[in-house]
C-alpha cells in the first residue's frame, strides 16, 4: 500500500542533533506528491532569483521567466519603478510578453492585441465596443512582489511574505565585503539534469566531502583540511583557504585569491566567489526526477583583452559541473532502490545539508490539511 504524503513527511526527524541525524528519506526525492507540495509551499512562498539588475536598468527593459509553474514578467516602468506581474493576459490568458528579455514601450498581447502599460494598467482592447459592466482599472496585469539585492532581482508569489532583506538575513552582511555588485556579467550556461533538485543541493552542501574524490582539479587549489562550514538563518557558508598549485593548470590559473567562498541561500540559490570572479547557480525543479541548473558567470574585467581568460574560467566551471552532473544522476537512480532508505550525515562535513533538510521540513510540515489531501 502506498504511503500517504503525511506519512512520508513524518518519516523524517527534523529535531535530531547532527550526530544522530539522517538525511530526508528517499521518498522525499522521488514522490511526485512531494514535488507538488514543494511547488505550492516552497517555491510559491520564497524569494526567487529571476534576473540581473543590469537587464532591467532602463524604462521599458523587461525579463520573462517561469516560477512554480507561473509565467512572470519583470519590467522597469516609465517612472523608473521596477515591477513584476503574472505574464497572463486578462482577456484569454495568453502570454502578453513572449520574448525572454528585451525592451518595449508598451506590452501588447499577440493573441488579440490587448495593450498594457509598463505599470501593468490596461491601456487598450481592440473591438471591445458594446461590452457592458467592464472595469478597465480592475483588469490590468496582476502584480507580483519584486525586490533587488546587490546585482540580483528577486520575486515572491506570496503577497504576505517577509521582505527580501529579512528573508536573506545574515547573508546580506556576510556577502557585502566581497563587492559582488562591482563584478560584470559575462556568460550563462544551462544544464538539464536527470535528478531531483534536492539531490543537486545536497551535493553542494556536503561540506566539500566529495571534492577530493570527484573534483581533482578544484581540490588542488583548496586547503581541504581547513574547509569551514557555517550555518546562519537560511544560508550556509562553506569556505576554504586557497593554495597555489600547478597540478591542474587551468584551475590554478583561473581560481585565485586568499579564500574560496561558497554561499547557499535557501532553498535553491548558490553564490560562489573567488578573487575577481563570481558565479551564481540557480536550481529550478522540473519534476521529481529532473531539474535545470542555470549558471551565470561574472568577472571584475570583461574587456576584450580578458575574453580568453574569462572563457577558460567558464570552461573550468563547466568541467566541475559535468563531474557533479554524473554523480547527481547516479544518486537519483540509487534513491529508487529498495536497498536505500536514508543516509547518515557527517558531523564534520554535512551540517549545511542538515540545515537544508530542516528548513525544507519546516515548510512542508506546516501545510493545511487541504493541501495534503489535494496532493494525495
Amino acid at each position: 500500500m502506498q504511503a500517504s504524503t503525511e506519512q512520508i513527511l513524518s518519516s523524517y526527524n527534523d529535531r535530531a542533533p547532527l550526530a544522530e541525524a539522517s538525511t530526508i528519506p528517499a521518498p522525499w526525492y522521488v514522490d511526485p506528491r512531494i514535488a507538488e507540495l514543494e511547488r505550492l509551499n516552497v517555491f510559491s512562498k520564497t524569494w526567487q532569483l529571476v534576473a540581473r539588475t543590469d537587464q532591467v536598468q532602463k524604462p521599458g527593459d523587461f525579463v520573462t521567466t517561469r516560477l512554480a509553474g507561473e509565467p512572470i514578467v519583470v519590467v522597469r516602468g516609465s517612472d523608473d519603478t521596477l515591477r513584476a506581474f503574472y505574464n497572463v493576459c486578462r482577456h484569454h490568458a495568453a502570454a502578453v510578453v513572449t520574448q525572454p528579455c528585451g525592451h518595449a514601450e508598451i506590452l501588447q498581447c499577440p493573441y488579440h492585441g490587448w495593450k498594457y502599460g509598463l505599470d501593468g494598467s490596461l491601456k487598450g482592447m481592440p473591438e471591445f465596443e458594446g461590452v457592458q459592466n467592464f472595469d478597465r482599472a480592475a483588469n490590468g496585469l496582476v502584480p507580483i512582489r519584486v525586490e533587488t539585492w546587490e546585482c540580483f532581482v528577486f520575486v515572491n508569489l506570496d503577497l504576505q511574505a517577509a521582505p527580501l532583506q529579512q528573508f536573506l538575513g545574515g547573508l546580506v552582511k556576510r556577502l557585502a565585503p566581497l563587492g559582488v555588485s562591482k563584478l560584470h556579467y559575462f556568460d550563462r550556461r544551462t544544464y538539464d539534469i536527470h535528478c531531483n533538485w534536492k539531490v543537486y543541493i545536497d551535493n553542494y552542501l556536503d561540506g566539500g566531502y566529495h571534492v577530493p574524490h570527484l573534483h581533482k582539479g578544484l581540490n588542488s587549489v583548496l586547503d581541504y583540511k581547513q574547509y569551514a562550514i557555517e550555518n546562519e538563518d537560511r544560508y550556509c557558508l562553506q569556505s576554504s583557504p586557497m593554495v597555489a598549485s600547478d597540478e591542474d593548470a587551468a584551475t590554478g590559473a583561473t581560481r585565485k585569491g586568499d579564500r574560496a567562498w561558497y554561499f547557499w541561500q535557501y532553498p535553491n540559490l548558490m553564490i560562489n566567489c573567488y578573487e575577481g570572479y563570481m558565479d551564481t547557480n540557480y536550481v529550478v525543479p522540473v519534476d521529481a526526477d529532473h531539474c535545470t541548473v542555470i549558471f551565470d558567470f561574472y568577472f571584475s574585467d570583461v574587456s576584450e583583452a580578458r575574453r580568453a581568460y574569462n572563457t577558460e574560467s567558464v570552461n573550468v566551471g563547466n568541467r566541475v559541473q559535468d563531474e557533479d552532473l554524473g554523480i547527481c544522476e547516479d544518486v537519483q537512480r540509487g534513491l529508487k532502490s529498495r536497498a536505500y532508505g536514508a543516509g547518515r550525515l557527517s558531523v564534520r562535513r554535512e551540517a549545511g545539508e542538515q540545515l537544508f533538510h530542516q528548513l525544507l521540513a519546516a515548510d512542508l510540515k506546516q501545510h493545511p490539511v487541504s493541501s495534503l489531501a489535494a496532493a494525495d
